[in-house]
């Protein structure tokens, strides 16, 4: 068998085989057991004979010296034994017939290489208690947090006054969007400066004057405060949060936004509220009345994590007179939203509108989120971009890291008003050289 067809041979060989194709070695002995026969090594491997490895002797030195002593020289008459062997042509058996050309990689490629990691999509999880919303998300759920009585008067305030909120609209792609569902902000008496940034709360665009809390939204108010102070008293704080290593640090909350959502259909998408006047790691209480609807919560995978794991949403039903906290931490890692449902319950209130009136049921959800803006972001040191409009402050989302070198930014927000157009103003936030946090002096 001529050394240089070696490879050549293989792959005849292989190209006949009707059994799983083995190793090369294997075709290889069963060539050299057929002296180079093709066919005969191809019947030789597919079953038709056994094949009889050769078993080497091991050979000594003196045994090699013995048969190198005897090995053939070239004479100068002519070629040697193995020369002649080597021009001698090959078995007629290799052209009794015309073989198909086989690709030699194709006989002897190596296995297919690991393929990626493919990550497993959680499906939606349903937190239907408290004890599993503080399990999965930076968030608390607080049940029947208002009298009952109070509950009720407050919905019939707020559904009065949401005949006249308004849908916002915003510069989104070349074109106005409207928020789908109906909207308002109130400032809480003495606020202060406070009054100023209610007009700035969405999307930088001087709004009208807020108005003040109902009497009914400070009676609960007060009562919302005292449950949220209680859980941060419970719950570790961010250096970068307010009242963090403060004793007299608490929780009080100067403005609200209210939404209006009638009906099944109206929402609003995944999105993390803005914290321009609420500071880094904020915490925001979110009271909801009427009929019940769909919390969901969507974490923001960071950059460094995305090859590891996929995100999961948590839906968290909120009944009426349900209080949710989204504490520190949820702004900077989750995204929320309230979804279109297929279908959704009326809500029949315990309470007459006034007594002796009948009760009407609704299909109407008023969403109430107390907040506190701090004195150390108020809207006179808010930095101003080139088109001379407040900027919005930011979370990096995408690259956070563990609660202490946290970043944020201060970016144009002009282009949501003004025609789509602003002027890519970007800028880091520094506590520190602006006076904030730790740094400020009222």
């Amino acid at each position: 068998m001529d050394s240089n067809d070696t490879d050549t041979l293989l792959a005849l060989v292989a190209s006949l085989l009707t059994e799983k194709r083995p190793d090369p070695d294997t075709i290889l002995e069963a060539l050299v057991q057929c002296d180079g026969d093709v066919e005969a090594a191809a019947n030789l491997l597919n079953g038709k004979a056994d094949i009889k490895t050769k078993k080497r002797k091991r050979v000594g030195l003196e045994t090699w010296l013995e048969k190198s002593s005897k090995s053939p020289r070239i004479s100068s008459d002519g070629p040697s034994t193995q020369e002649e062997s080597r021009n001698k042509p090959p078995s007629s058996s290799t052209h009794t017939r015309l073989l198909p050309v086989v690709d030699l990689m194709s006989v002897l490629q190596p296995p297919p290489s690991p393929t990626k990691k493919k990550l497993v999509q959680l499906p939606p999880l349903l937190l239907i208690n408290p004890d599993m919303v503080a399990e999965n998300t930076p968030c608390t759920l607080h049940l029947s947090v208002l009298p009952p009585e109070l509950a009720c008067k407050l919905f019939y305030t707020m559904i009065a006054a949401s005949r006249s909120w308004s849908r916002n609209k915003w510069w989104l792609f070349d074109r106005v969007v409207e928020s789908p569902h109906r909207t308002s902000f109130f400032a809480r008496e003495g606020s202060g400066p406070m009054q100023e940034a209610a007009q700035h709360w969405y999307n930088g665009r001087m709004t009208d004057p807020p108005s003040a809390f109902p009497f009914a939204m400070e009676e609960a108010c007060e009562i919302v405060e005292r449950v949220v102070n209680e859980q941060l008293k419970r719950r570790q704080r961010f250096p970068l949060e307010w009242g963090a290593g403060d004793t007299d640090g608490a929780w009080r909350a100067n403005v609200a936004a209210s939404n209006c959502y009638e009906g099944s259909k109206e929402s609003v998408g995944f999105h993390s509220d803005q914290l321009t006047y609420l500071g880094p790691y904020p915490t925001i209480a979110s009271l909801s009345l009427g009929t019940q609807r769909i919390f969901s919560l969507r974490e923001v995978i960071p950059a460094d994590e995305v090859n590891d794991r996929k995100a999961r949403t948590f839906n968290i039903p909120l009944p009426h007179n349900s209080l949710t906290i989204m504490h520190a931490s949820c702004q900077e890692r989750f995204k929320h939203s309230i979804p279109p449902q297929q279908a959704i319950d009326l809500f029949r209130p315990a309470f007459p509108e006034t007594p002796g009136a009948d009760i009407q049921s609704s299909n109407c959800r008023i969403n109430i989120t107390f907040r506190f803006y701090r004195p150390d972001f108020t809207p006179s040191c808010t930095p101003r971009c080139k088109c001379g409009i407040p900027t919005i402050l930011r979370p990096d989302m995408k690259n956070r890291s563990d609660g202490k070198s946290d970043r944020y930014w201060w970016s144009c927000y002009a282009g949501a008003q003004n025609d789509g157009k602003g002027c890519k103003f970007w800028k880091v936030m520094d506590m520190k050289a602006e006076g904030r946090g730790s740094d400020f002096h009222s």
